[in-house]
């Protein structure tokens, strides 16, 4: 399955917990919206809960949230990552805006479920469309392939600011 997420905003290096999961707000939609369609709409029942009732359940429940990770090692799954990452400097310039590596590790925290509750704001709580709270991935582990591309942004001026394009490519260990 491929597919692909988008978002815009700030990317910082070494992004906090508040950051990551503002990031991980944004794809939520994109991803619960992607579980509306084929081929995910006949794989539903992996997000019923509670999770104990249903050994194909793919909720992780982390405090008030239940978070329903697309990728799983239950579900034999893995991705591989295809960004083009634009930002508002010239072509080669991490200096100002932080490097690219640790812009990355924000990014693909954001992408991931939280470890626990420590890596959810104390101040957030689910609302009812986030129930399930749709990410991507069960953990950053899964991800094995990246590949990144960085231009320029031409429509902002702040050095914080990106726009990401997020080409994802799911593929299993085995059939499910």
């Amino acid at each position: 399955m491929e597919f692909r997420l988008i978002y815009q905003g700030h990317l910082k290096s070494n992004g906090d917990i508040k950051e990551k999961h503002k990031i991980r707000k944004c794809f939520h939609p994109q991803l619960k919206e992607l579980w509306n369609q084929s081929p995910l709409k006949d794989c539903r029942d992996w997000l019923e809960v509670p999770p104990r009732k249903n050994k194909n359940s793919i909720i992780e429940q982390i405090g008030e949230f239940q978070f329903a990770p697309l990728v799983t090692r239950q579900q034999n799954l893995f991705c591989e990552l295809n960004v083009i990452l634009l930002r508002p400097e010239e072509p080669g310039k991490f200096i100002t805006s932080g490097d690219i590596d640790n812009r990355l590790k924000t990014l693909f925290d954001a992408l991931r479920c939280p470890k626990d509750e420590s890596e959810i704001p104390s101040n957030e709580k689910p609302i009812m469309e986030e129930t399930p709270f749709s990410c991507l991935l069960q953990d950053d582990a899964l991800i094995v392939s990246v590949n990144v591309t960085c231009d320029r942004l031409l429509c902002c001026t702040n050095p914080l600011d990106v726009f990401l394009l997020i080409h994802i490519k799911v593929k299993g260990t085995e059939t499910t």
